[in-house]
């Protein structure tokens, strides 16, 4: 069991809106065999639903103040909805949403969402379930420092503001949504307001995660570096198990016989 514990890789991708983690993260599962975790889709998935619900309407009116009334309507909500992830799928409860949470009326709301506690310890606790003894790269923007906070192959992405934009402004304008730049821009920049100031669970770098900028990189050039740095991590892992075993046989082998 040990083992194959040593042998398992759970692989943490965090950094902000755009910066280039879920198209990253399927790339590196693919080359390392591992399974992809789209973290990102449960959130935009409960905000979808938020939306179809009429929630957010009603948060608004409360100037987004978690009422005890509103706060028990978010929790049956989580509770009775069903939300699965696949390679290339989204299903909530029982329908395909993958390209219904990429909408940019989701991607403004779902900071707001993230930024609930009981939407946040709801979706941790789904997470961690799934991680559980399987190898995975999850994506995020809480993934090293609280949902794997015990992996050692940590890596947070990043980018300047306008790159960031302008890689959320082609991909609409691929998917053949209405997208204008400077939208995108404020809305980019008001999410890292919200994600890094949140009381739970706020985006920030763990202390031993590896930065990687990927302003100007391809997506070639990251998934490289992120496989490297993962294969040099786990050769270290390998050295130094080595030298605590060495330690350990010399010290029973200077014991003194009974």
């Amino acid at each position: 069991m040990e083992a194959e514990s040593k042998r398992r890789i759970q692989i943490a991708l965090d950094g902000p809106a755009g910066s280039g983690k879920s198209t990253v993260a399927r790339r590196v599962a693919k080359a390392l065999g591992c399974d992809y975790i789209d973290t990102g889709a449960m959130y935009r998935a409960i905000a979808l639903k938020f939306i179809e619900t009429g929630l957010f309407q009603k948060l608004d009116a409360a100037a987004s103040s978690l009422t005890p009334a509103l706060e028990a309507e978010i929790d049956h909500l989580l509770d009775t909805s069903q939300l699965e992830l696949f390679t290339e799928k989204v299903i909530l409860d029982g329908r395909d949403v993958s390209e219904a949470i990429r909408t940019q009326e989701v991607t403004r709301r779902v900071s707001q969402v993230a930024a609930m506690s009981p939407v946040r310890r709801h979706l941790v606790k789904m997470q961690r379930g799934q991680a559980q003894g399987r190898s995975v790269v999850m994506d995020g923007r809480d993934i090293g420092t609280v949902v794997l906070p015990e992996t050692p192959y940590k890596f947070f992405l990043t980018a300047s503001l306008e790159e960031r934009a302008r890689r959320r402004f082609l991909e609409f304008e691929a998917k053949g949504f209405e997208a204008d730049f400077e939208t995108i821009l404020k809305d980019i920049e008001h999410r890292d307001k919200v994600d890094s100031s949140r009381e739970d669970s706020p985006l920030v770098m763990a202390a031993d995660a590896v930065r990687i900028d990927t302003t100007g990189k391809t997506i070639d050039q990251v998934v490289t570096a992120i496989c490297e740095a993962v294969e040099a991590l786990k050769m270290s892992a390998v050295k130094t198990d080595s030298v605590d075993k060495s330690t350990d046989a010399a010290e029973e082998g200077g014991k003194p016989g009974c």
